[in-house]
């Protein structure tokens, strides 16, 4: 009954969360969709600590979502032993430059008094989960190997069951406790992510694309001829 809350019922309430909540609030506060970044406020140490994350968690995130959308093409890729290699040592890298970038970022808003004085309650919360989930990752992929394959045989069918309206938990419950956690609070962070700045992962600038060129005009004073007065 346990399991079949955590992965049956709860990522459909995350889903649930994530959609109805994140289209309220761009309705009825469409400015607070945004990261509201503070990169203003220190530009060369978020550089090295922005970075690293986001490249890191993007690639990541592709990595799984090819998996998921293109299994056979996967399974193809890694059915030859020097790509498989390949692909847990590049994993286990980007894993750990995502928890260096994502723990400077943390580091950043403690040390620094006016980002600490913007950072909201939420946003130790979205930190912490997110910094959960990327260490939680780096220990799957350094402890659990070969997660390229055994992604494929469990939480692909488990996420397709789900978008079918037919949960099969038996293919992650016999998992081990913290690849289901790592399953699970990548639910969590999904269930934030209405309430966060997380938000403005979706607000992709697409009218920049029609919209008219825009014009600057100098308008600087001529500097005064010699001999004649400013």
């Amino acid at each position: 009954m346990f399991d079949l809350v955590l992965f049956a019922v709860f990522p459909y309430v995350a889903v649930v969360l994530a959609v109805l909540v994140g289209i309220y609030r761009y309705v009825k506060d469409r400015f607070s969709y945004s990261s509201l970044s503070s990169q203003f406020l220190e530009n060369r140490t978020l550089f090295w600590a922005s970075v690293p994350w986001h490249y890191g968690i993007l690639i990541i995130l592709l990595a799984h979502l090819l998996a998921l959308l293109f299994p056979d093409s996967w399974a193809l890729l890694i059915s030859v032993p020097i790509r498989l290699y390949a692909l847990e040592v590049t994993g286990l890298a980007l894993a750990a430059m995502t928890i260096v970038g994502l723990g400077l970022l943390v580091l950043r808003r403690l040390r620094n008094a006016r980002v600490l004085a913007v950072t909201s309650a939420m946003d130790w919360v979205l930190l912490a989960a997110l910094l959960f989930q990327v260490i939680l990752g780096f220990w799957v992929a350094l402890f659990y190997r070969w997660g390229s394959d055994w992604y494929l045989h469990t939480a692909v069918p488990w996420l397709v069951s789900l978008a079918k309206l037919n949960p099969q938990i038996q293919y992650v419950t016999m998992l081990p406790w913290v690849v289901k956690l790592h399953m699970l609070n990548a639910f969590l962070i999904l269930a934030l992510f209405p309430f966060t700045r997380l938000v403005h992962v979706v607000t992709i600038p697409l009218p920049y694309l029609w919209r008219p060129y825009q014009l600057v005009i100098w308008n600087r004073r001529a500097l005064p001829k010699r001999g004649e007065r400013a």
